[in-house]
């Protein structure tokens, strides 16, 4: 479970911060490939938070989405918006009948579950994916990579791509394509987080907080990039998060 104070920090930041732009642009362009052609699909996303990236995914495909989250802070948000169909929704026990969908959406949600719950979590959300349907998920990479923020936010674990992967093809995913992003600032996370955070005995805090616009404009830039690589089949090797996409065996 995701820290509750975190939800007004996401609200205030996500529709402009860096971040936020830029990992939604990396995901559409390795999901883009994928969904060409399928038609208007119908989707769930587990811990949607305030809905704002079903509410992408319906603006960009046409799809159906059906946002669900175990905590009310982040959905209070959608409701606000009116984003349609929220539930509030454990994503260990689905209240959706088996195969109903044709996309399971889980982004940023599994690295919040102790070690071991992962396992109930993917098998909830391939339960109620159709066979032939699509696994999208994202997750936080490389134990090394924790920090501040990831305490805040109450991040349980992180993880590599061999692991990952195995994880979901063990309950009957056939992986498509998974890589790590956010890969080019690597090299400054592990400064801050390794160094900067220790020495300085940083307190404990969310790392969504605004920044300057040109600050936001540079960064953006960054995850652009990648961006643009990896919309050419391109993977990275190392990054501080993963996505991953599979289809259910039938």
């Amino acid at each position: 479970m995701m820290n509750p104070a975190e939800y007004a920090n996401i609200e205030r930041c996500e529709r402009g911060f860096w971040w936020f732009q830029g990992m939604e642009r990396i995901l559409f362009e390795m999901l883009d490939p994928f969904v060409a052609n399928r038609g208007k699909l119908r989707a769930v996303e587990t811990g949607c938070g305030t809905g704002h990236l079903s509410t992408r995914f319906r603006e960009r495909y046409g799809w159906q989405v059906y946002p669900t989250d175990l905590q009310f802070g982040g959905l209070s948000y959608g409701l606000q918006h009116g984003v349609p169909r929220m539930v509030q929704a454990d994503m260990l026990s689905l209240p959706f009948p088996d195969a109903q969908f044709d996309v399971s959406l889980c982004i940023d949600v599994i690295a919040h579950l102790p070690h071991g719950m992962e396992q109930e979590a993917i098998e909830g959300l391939v339960r109620v994916l159709k066979p032939g349907g699509l696994l999208v998920m994202r997750t936080s990479a490389l134990d090394i990579l924790r920090s501040n923020h990831s305490a805040f936010t109450t991040e349980r674990q992180r993880f590599t791509r061999d692991r990952f992967v195995s994880l979901v093809e063990g309950h009957g995913i056939r992986v498509l394509r998974c890589s790590y992003v956010n890969s080019l600032l690597m090299p400054v996370a592990l400064v801050k987080f390794r160094l900067v955070e220790p020495l300085l005995r940083s307190q404990v805090e969310s790392g969504v907080q605004p920044v300057s616009p040109w600050l936001n404009r540079l960064l953006s830039g960054f995850l652009k990039t990648e961006a643009k690589w990896l919309a050419t089949g391109r993977n990275f090797p190392l990054g501080q998060s993963l996505v991953l996409i599979g289809e259910r065996c039938a």
